[in-house]
């Protein structure tokens, strides 16, 4: 995630309501009903063919993918053609886990114009400091989705039984994150990112997702041959896997670049096992999105959450990673 501004909270609280309107308003029209997309299957897209190559009684993961119709003139950074060469590199990222990923469908419609560019979620109120690592932070404090954030998504996700146990891939042109770093000494600084993906984990907003919206992933950036090759993939990833940007020795971070891992920014797309490789692919196969089908084809799908689903809710048992608190702040400060 590249291209970050820097604000100030009085100029973003400003941005964010308008000039002359009060936060209350702005609570109200981001939260103001809005009418379903009348969504149709994408032309050209043979899903038959796409899964073709599932094994019954594999583990599986149910992807369905939105691509708006109404993008505005100029945006050409997610296409449907970009979309679904991510969505088969994907697949084959994750068919040595042995974990396939089925194609539900791929719809287009006209979304409302005002949800093509989002804020993903409210500025977080407190920072993480060293007392304790960024999952145990995360659970006390989790991240909150906006209300314009849940509006768009309610009005572009079709309401169905497996809601909650599917992963939805929805294109859009931008949503932006905004996040706390060290400034200098003791002091944060708000900063917002202009993301290409964000898979809206419950590592980080534990149990304040609405259940429906939980397997909400966000694409916005596929225009390079390294983001179609890793951007879905890596985003599933936070998502099933239930960890952040993370390998084997390295702890999280909002960015980490280096080679080796799937989770972290860089060319690889390893899924290590084990204590050494932090669980991942143990947590991505005891994933709650993960079925199985049975000899009647019935999905026998995985246990679910038993806390919400934040990195050391009890469903993971020992595959956590007890890892101390960092903090960049000046330590005499």
């Amino acid at each position: 995630m590249k291209g970050r501004t820097i604000c100030s909270a009085a100029l973003l609280a400003l941005a964010l309501c308008g000039a002359g309107a009060s936060p209350a308003a702005a609570e109200t029209t981001e939260s103001a009903a809005t009418s379903p997309v009348s969504w149709s299957m994408a032309e050209g897209v043979d899903v038959a063919a796409i899964n073709s190559d599932l094994v019954a009684g594999r583990p599986t993961v149910d992807i369905g993918i939105y691509i708006p119709s109404n993008f505005d003139e100029g945006f050409e950074k997610v296409t449907l053609p970009s979309m679904m060469e991510a969505f088969q590199a994907a697949k084959e990222i994750y068919a040595p886990t042995g974990v396939q990923l089925n194609l539900l469908f791929v719809k287009t419609g006209e979304i409302d114009e005002r949800f093509l560019a989002i804020q993903s979620n409210e500025i977080p109120r407190i920072p993480d400091t060293e007392y304790v690592n960024s999952y145990v932070a995360s659970k006390r404090h989790p991240s909150e989705m906006t209300n314009m954030a849940k509006a768009a998504f309610e009005s572009i996700v079709e309401p169905d039984v497996a809601n909650s146990r599917t992963v939805y891939l929805v294109a859009l042109q931008d949503v932006i994150f905004p996040f706390l770093e060290v400034a200098e000494g003791r002091n944060w600084t708000v900063k917002m990112v202009r993301t290409g993906g964000l898979s809206f984990p419950t590592y980080s907003y534990h149990d304040t997702l609405p259940e429906r919206l939980r397997g909400i992933i966000s694409i916005t950036n596929l225009s390079t041959p390294s983001r179609k090759r890793r951007t879905i993939a890596h985003e599933i990833g936070h998502k099933v896997m239930n960890v952040s940007h993370e390998y084997k020795t390295t702890n999280p971070a909002h960015e980490i670049y280096a080679e080796g891992g799937l989770m972290l920014y860089g060319a690889g797309e390893d899924i290590p096992s084990g204590e050494e490789g932090r669980w991942h692919l143990e947590r991505l196969l005891m994933s709650p999105f993960v079925y199985r089908l049975d000899e009647q084809g019935r999905k026998q799908w995985n246990p679910d959450y038993k806390e919400g689903g934040h990195y050391y809710d009890p469903l993971y048992g020992e595959k956590v990673v007890h890892f101390p608190g960092v903090s960049e702040m000046d330590p005499d400060w």
